[in-house]
């Protein structure tokens, strides 16, 4: 397509302040801000082609250094990777240029209601905690079994619908398995992972993060708060206790002498720590009880990674299982394919990885010009979901 032609198909709006370029299907009247994100800025919009809702991410300043832009990359990638009903998708991704004139980067995803920040603040009942917690172990079995670990697993990462459905979103710090990278220091559901540094990324980064999501929910508020992660890691071992020696033997030199000689602590039984009067009531639908929650969140919450539930036995637990569905819980899409597994070991200049960047969103709006995009079921709404027993799970948001 033609400079010229493709400049014809955008347009350019004033949002805070910002200028959005962005395609005419997604009309000026529709075009609300959701605000501000660690990697840009959220707006929704209409799709007249679509025909559906969509929140637009501008990604902010992603061809600032290679650093931004390779991350850029690979948030596409990764998206464009999975096929799963709790996990965002890429729907389209149009620059109006490429090469030197190609400045911004757009993700453009369903629309939802609420993150889950929202949803920590509302007295959830059983059902709804369990089935909130269901969907975001299917989700994050799927990103595994296509060999991606999120690493920044975090309430306002994911998001929610008043129908209760849940999808995990923001591939920007996502791995695949097997890399060996630093993380971010902020990260309070990750902050004693720090201190592992050197070792490969496996699944049960991810785990630890649910747990710390699910004690939130109980508790209301962030379970390890912390001035920087060597803060956060004393808080964690304040409450779950010193690490045995075996797991001392497992860390770096340097990292085991500081960790030895900080005072030694003996910890909290989860019973003290997560207290029957932090839960809703015994469910009488499913049988759910505060026992089986604090089970659950004392076997995501192991300092040790090689002692920590599995995610298959996370889903398979009493309090977990109710929801259990084969179609979701071992969704596997056709399209679930990581075309580069050493995408996380490239280096590119930044002009390089705009080319990338473009060729693949050519690529996604070919998908999208034969239907595969578009012939994925649609946001349904306010739909309700029904249980066996006829109970409805709605979220007010």
């Amino acid at each position: 397509m033609s400079r010229s032609k493709r400049d014809s198909n955008f347009y350019s709006v004033e949002i805070g302040d910002s200028t959005f370029t962005v395609l005419k299907r997604w009309g000026y009247s529709w075009l609300q801000s959701l605000g501000f994100s660690l990697q840009g800025l959220l707006f929704a919009a209409y799709d007249a082609i679509l025909e559906r809702n969509v929140a637009i991410k501008k990604l902010s300043r992603p061809f600032q250094n290679q650093t931004h832009a390779k991350r850029a990359y690979r948030e596409l990638v990764l998206m464009k990777c999975v096929n799963h009903k709790n996990v965002t998708s890429c729907i389209v991704n149009t620059p109006r240029q490429r090469g030197t004139f190609f400045y911004d980067h757009y993700i453009v995803m369903e629309l939802m209601d609420a993150n889950l920040c929202q949803v920590i603040q509302m007295e959830l009942d059983h059902e709804r905690m369990s089935y909130l917690l269901y969907q975001m172990l299917c989700g994050i079995k799927h990103l595994h079994s296509a060999g991606i670990i999120h690493r920044d697993l975090k309430p306002s990462n994911i998001v929610v619908k008043s129908d209760c459905t849940l999808k995990i979103l923001d591939f920007g710090l996502a791995r695949t398995a097997g890399t060996s990278f630093m993380m971010t220091p902020y990260v309070t559901c990750k902050a004693l992972f720090m201190f592992e540094s050197g070792f490969s990324y496996s699944e049960d980064i991810d785990i630890w993060s649910v747990g710390c999501i699910m004690g939130e929910m109980i508790k209301g508020g962030v379970l390890f708060p912390g001035t920087d992660h060597i803060d956060q890691w004393n808080k964690v071992i304040e409450q779950l206790g010193t690490p045995c020696p075996e797991f001392m033997k497992k860390l770096q030199p340097t990292v085991r002498t500081y960790v030895e000689n900080r005072p030694k602590y003996a910890g909290y039984s989860f019973e003290k720590l997560f207290p029957d009067v932090l839960f809703p009531a015994d469910s009488e639908h499913n049988k759910l009880k505060a026992s089986q929650a604090r089970d659950l969140l004392s076997k995501m919450l192991v300092i040790d990674a090689s002692k920590r539930i599995s995610v298959d036995e996370a889903l398979q637990h009493p309090y977990i299982n109710v929801w259990y569905d084969p179609s979701e819980a071992e969704a596997v899409s056709s399209f679930l394919n990581i075309p580069d597994k050493q995408l996380d070991e490239r280096e590119h200049t930044v002009e390089e990885w705009k080319e990338l960047i473009y060729k693949e969103v050519m690529d996604l709006e070919e998908r999208t010009k034969n239907g595969v995009i578009r012939g994925q079921p649609s946001p349904l709404g306010w739909l309700q979901y029904k249980l066996s027993y006829g109970y409805s799970l709605l979220l007010v948001l």
